[in-house]
């Protein structure tokens, strides 16, 4: 164990921004553990029948949930329980939003890459993971914005041909709305956590196995520096988590009242991180054939299937550029996005598509808000998704092409006083005719060539 220790501190780490995102993660993590061991002790996971007498005037006296119920009880009879239900959602999309911007760190500098191939899946199954945690979470409550989330996921899979019907019946414990809450509440309180901590364990492992990557021009820090930036890092992210629990409602389950079936409320949306689901429904066209005596909805598979295909090449990346290339050397450096075009370029694409579906999902508010026809604006998106993708990439690769001509890459690498390495760049030397002489190389006093 000491000396382990001692080579962890003898370890030189990466020192830039956008690395933060993956400890931002991991506090976040922390912070909702904390606040859910709170929730835990007061909610009940029941949908037992109970007359509402809190001190909450607009609902007295309506029949709801037990679950609902010690939800309205958290809110306004425990103390600071209001605040702790915030701090719990709040560190959810602090959580989900760092993950994210971490995967799209890792895309973007190419350090999916050999030898770190699997954390790119960990990094990956923590953003399935935790959508899957934030989902079964935000039905715990049984008010009306979570069962009109259930009822567009039974209807989903009540569209699955020849299997639906039974894989309705079995999560909701028979016929919607059923007891669904009998299978999240051990799905969100043990089972998804556990899994996530595994995954955290897996990945802080990783780390410690490879050479930490790099930037070519990067700064770097000590291990005792790392844990005091660490530490300083979670107490920031605590102290965010607070202020926004205090002071910005989110989820105001008194305002929807109790869930019914045959109640929806207009504006009532998936949470961001899963809005691109709903907005791939939204922009799908109404096709239906009849198969065998069963009615297929296109409608719902083709959006169902793109979204799972979407999500499964993000997954398998690393792996078919992989293939496309022929690269299997290990990297430690960590790359640019512009020397790289085209595959910032499909980055941008798949960034693109996902962007459209996302803002599919407010279609409906986006028409009266700004007095709109909701078919005019869905038909847009409709566009957008089938062009936009291609012109991103077209873009962003002609940008960073354009970037890549200004300057040139002589191969040295220097390592500077503060333990960083920096590798030498200088302008393109060009030909009379205005474009870079590939055909005179010659070499320079620095060690490169000239173009």
């Amino acid at each position: 164990m000491r000396r382990a220790w001692g080579n962890l501190r003898s370890k030189v780490f990466p020192d830039h921004w956008s690395l933060l995102f993956g400890q931002i993660a991991f506090y976040s993590f922390v912070m909702l553990v904390l606040s859910g061991v709170v929730l835990a002790v007061y909610y009940e996971p029941s949908v037992g029948r109970v007359v509402y007498d809190g001190p909450y005037g607009p609902l007295r006296g309506l029949p709801m949930s037990r679950a609902l119920d010690s939800t309205l009880r958290i809110t306004f009879e425990v103390r600071g329980g209001l605040l702790v239900r915030q701090i719990h959602h709040w560190s959810t999309l602090l959580m989900v939003g760092a993950i994210t911007l971490h995967l799209l760190r890792l895309f973007f500098t190419a350090e999916f890459r050999r030898p770190r191939r699997l954390g790119w899946l960990v990094v990956f199954g923590l953003l399935v993971v935790t959508l899957g945690a934030a989902l079964t979470g935000t039905s715990l409550p049984d008010d009306m914005a979570s069962g009109t989330s259930l009822a567009v996921l039974d209807g989903v899979l009540q569209a699955t041909p020849f299997v639906g019907s039974a894989l309705s019946y079995v999560l909701f414990g028979g016929e919607f709305p059923g007891d669904v809450i009998s299978w999240f509440y051990p799905l969100h309180v043990i089972v998804l956590p556990v899994v996530l901590l595994l995954l955290f364990a897996a990945w802080a492992v990783l780390g410690l196995k490879h050479k930490p990557a790099h930037f070519a021009n990067g700064r770097t820090k000590t291990a005792k520096v790392a844990v005091a930036k660490g530490a300083g890092l979670f107490g920031f992210v605590a102290g965010i988590s607070v202020v926004m629990g205090a002071t910005a409602t989110i989820n105001p389950v008194w305002l929807y009242g109790p869930a019914d079936p045959a109640d929806t409320s207009a504006g009532v949306g998936p949470a961001w991180y899963l809005a691109f689901l709903d907005g791939s429904l939204r922009l799908a066209p109404g096709w239906e054939v009849v198969w065998w005596g069963k009615t297929i909805s296109f409608a719902v598979l083709v959006p169902v299937a793109a979204c799972t295909l979407f999500l499964a090449l993000v997954a398998a990346y690393p792996f078919i550029e992989e293939r496309l290339t022929g690269d299997r050397k290990d990297h430690d450096v960590l790359a640019r996005p512009r020397d790289h075009p085209t595959r910032t370029g499909i980055g941008v694409a798949g960034m693109t598509f996902y962007g459209v579906l996302w803002a599919a999902a407010g279609a409906d508010t986006m028409a009266v808000q700004f007095h709109l026809s909701m078919n005019t604006l869905l038909h847009a998106f409709q566009v957008l998704l089938i062009f936009g993708p291609p012109a991103a990439l077209f873009v962003t690769r002609r940008i960073c092409l354009g970037l890549g001509q200004n300057e040139f890459e002589t191969g040295r690498i220097l390592r500077r006083p503060d333990g960083g390495y920096v590798e030498v760049h200088r302008p393109h030397e060009l030909t009379p005719s205005g474009a870079p002489g590939a055909g005179d190389a010659r070499m320079v006093p620095d060690g490169g060539r000239a173009g």
